[in-house]
């Protein structure tokens, strides 16, 4: 099915990072411990993340390897562009049930029609459960807001404080908070995760740094390898 990416990860390592795709995950293996928005959630096998790019998601504690099943939505325009940070449901919810169906469609390598039928129906759900879902305050989701739609501009603190509604002061305390990094390093994530789709779709290395907001190639090569562990350059030429 065109724009359907599944993927299996293993791993005993605790990560942080932002997530980059609108989808779902299903713990399969092990139990872990893990941060988002301000919240702490504890999951065990069968239990669901959905996740949005953007999200910003940080490991505290894992039983051992850690096994994740996930499934990238690709109608991610159903979803109305809300910023609403990582849902998650517990494993035997029954609100899971589509998205269960949805993996398990996926795992028995199903047919595109039976595909076509899951996927409309998670992000159905996907896009109006709010059961169990984190929240941001207002400002801070303003800010994200701003921030997500004017990746590659130069965002000044008083603009996005102006557009929040709060001040510079309390939007940098509140923001940390919620989100788990300050602004300009949230800004930096969201510029790297553009670059890499930019790679991904063919666009070559040394005119990404322009169009996803650095001022030069030096700064996209340094950011690039400290967040994804590579150059730019060879990200392209692995993809």
């Amino acid at each position: 099915m065109p724009g359907l990416v599944a993927s299996r990860w293993i791993s005993t390592e605790l990560c942080r990072g932002v997530k980059e795709f609108t989808g779902v995950v299903r713990l399969d293996r092990g139990r872990a411990e893990w941060w988002t928005a301000g919240k702490v959630f504890r999951g065990e096998p069968g239990a669901l993340q959905l996740k949005q790019p953007g999200d910003v998601h940080h490991d505290l504690w894992r039983d051992g390897p850690i096994g994740f099943d996930i499934v990238a939505l690709p109608e991610v325009a159903a979803l109305g562009g809300k910023v609403r940070p990582q849902r998650f449901i517990p494993a035997g919810d029954p609100r899971g049930a589509p998205f269960h169906r949805l993996h398990d469609a996926v795992a028995a390598g199903a047919e595109r029609l039976e595909l076509e039928s899951a996927v409309a129906e998670a992000t159905a759900v996907f896009a109006s459960l709010e059961t169990g879902a984190t929240s941001y305050a207002a400002p801070v989701r303003r800010s994200i807001e701003l921030l997500r739609a004017r990746v590659a501009d130069a965002v000044a603190l008083d603009t996005l404080a102006a557009h929040a509604g709060i001040d510079k002061f309390h939007l940098c305390r509140a923001f940390r908070a919620q989100v788990g990094m300050p602004p300009h390093a949230y800004q930096i994530r969201l510029r790297i995760a553009r670059a890499k789709r930019l790679l991904a779709g063919g666009v070559r290395p040394g005119e990404v740094a322009s169009l996803v907001g650095f001022c030069d190639q030096s700064l996209l090569n340094r950011h690039f390898r400290r967040i994804v562990g590579t150059t730019p350059g060879r990200y392209a030429r692995a993809r």
